[in-house]
Formats: structure tokens, C-alpha cells, sequence
């Protein structure tokens, strides 16, 4: 057997492994999710019956009604996220023009980025090799990416998004000159679960790693304290 071969076999015992330990994951995820849903009605309908609250005790009883909400709300997040994250695997590759891709997530990001004061700036090569993607999923690794660089300029700034070939990969940069991180935060990025934000579920990045890893690419991140952040996805072309 040749190193391709023995390293082909073992990435596809390797996707196996995944994919199973993925749908046990997803199915506890939803079994987690029907209760929760019930209990989120039940609260609705307990918050209706206080809303016209007059005693100081039922006004406390709301105000407890709202925080469980809240936090309900908070749980489904997380577990939307995680859902999402699992479901990774399964690709639907289609060789296409990345630059159209994300022209398009531009056009549909550029609202929400003009809101923050965030201002886009697309430098995109031509004669860009095209890539098999499934573009629903890299549409998702493009939002994440987005709304993280959105998170690093509260007071807005400059989101570049570049695409260029190299050395027979293609490759799409998302950089920021937002807040930056330490050393420390940087290469905890990936980590499942990992986030340094207070409401954060740490499966944005994850989760776009494993959408790169799955089109057989490579995700890498450059970032400084004050300086900005800069995430770059290489990709073969398609064959």
C-alpha cells in the first residue's frame, strides 16, 4: 500500500468515525431541544398570566419568568450552534468560482456591516482558479468570519476580504483592524467550546474549521494586540 493510499483509507476511516459519533451527538442535541422547547411555552404562557402583575411579589415573579426565559433562549443558541456544528461532514462539492461567492455574501453582509460602521473592502483576483465547494456551507465559514471581525470593532472599522491563487491553492483572506488578540487567545481559537466573549458558545470557529477541513483545505490565523486579525483559507482547485 502507498502513503497516498494508506492516508486516504485512514481519512476516510477517520470521516466514519466522525460521521458516527456526529449523529449520536446531533440526536441527544435534539432530544435536548424538545423538552426545552416545552418548557420555553410554558413559560411564554406563565409570563402572559403576569403581565399584568400589580403586587411586588408577582412583578419579582415576572422579572424570574424573563431571566429563565433569557437563559432558555441562551441554551437554544448553543444548541442551534452545536447542531450545526455536528451536521458537518456531508458536502454537496460543486466546482465554482469563489469570487462569485463571495460577491454575493458581501451584497448580503453589507447592511449589517454599514450598521456597525464597518466598511468593506473586497480585492479579489482575476482568473481565480475555480474550487469544489459547497457553498452553503463556505457561505457559513464567510458569516462567521464576518461576525467575528464584527466583534473585534465595536466602534467599526475595515473588514478586507482578498482571494488569490498561489502555488496551485487558492486562497481567501478575512482580515480586520479591529482589537486583535494575545498569543494565548489565538491559538485556543479552534478549541470547541473555547470563547473570551460573555455569551459566546465557542462553535463559531470550530465549526468553520471543520467546514475548511472537510473541503480538504487549511485555515490559519495572524493576529496582534491593537493590529487586527487576519484568517486565511487555502484550498486546492477543483480537479
Amino acid at each position: 500500500m502507498t502513503t497516498d493510499q494508506f492516508e486516504s483509507d485512514e481519512r476516510q476511516r477517520l470521516l466514519r468515525q466522525y460521521a458516527e459519533i456526529a449523529t449520536l451527538a446531533g440526536g441527544l442535541a435534539h432530544e435536548i431541544k424538545n423538552p426545552l422547547s416545552t418548557m420555553s411555552m410554558l413559560l411564554e404562557l406563565l409570563e402572559e398570566d403576569l403581565d399584568q402583575a400589580e403586587s411586588q411579589r408577582e412583578r419579582r415573579m415576572l422579572t424570574k419568568v424573563q431571566t429563565i426565559q433569557k437563559e432558555c433562549r441562551h441554551l437554544e443558541d448553543i444548541l442551534n450552534a452545536f447542531l450545526k456544528f455536528a451536521r458537518v461532514g456531508k458536502l454537496s462539492l460543486i466546482p465554482t468560482d469563489l469570487n462569485e461567492v463571495v460577491s454575493e455574501f458581501i451584497d448580503f453582509f453589507q447592511p449589517e456591516a454599514r450598521e456597525h460602521g464597518i466598511e468593506i473592502s473586497p480585492h479579489l483576483s482575476g482568473d481565480l482558479p475555480f474550487v469544489a465547494l459547497d457553498t452553503s456551507l463556505m457561505r457559513q465559514v464567510l458569516l462567521n468570519l464576518a461576525l467575528n471581525a464584527q466583534q473585534a470593532m465595536p466602534s467599526g472599522g475595515l473588514l478586507e476580504l482578498q482571494t488569490f491563487a498561489r502555488d496551485d491553492r487558492v486562497f481567501l483572506a478575512v482580515i480586520d483592524n479591529g482589537q486583535g488578540m494575545d498569543e494565548n487567545t489565538r491559538s485556543r481559537l479552534f478549541e470547541v467550546f473555547f470563547s473570551t466573549k460573555p455569551n459566546g458558545n465557542g462553535l463559531g470557529l470550530p465549526t468553520v474549521r471543520k467546514i475548511v477541513d472537510s473541503h480538504r483545505g487549511t485555515i490559519t490565523c495572524e493576529s496582534a494586540v491593537g493590529r487586527g486579525t487576519r484568517f486565511t483559507i487555502s484550498l486546492p482547485p477543483a480537479s
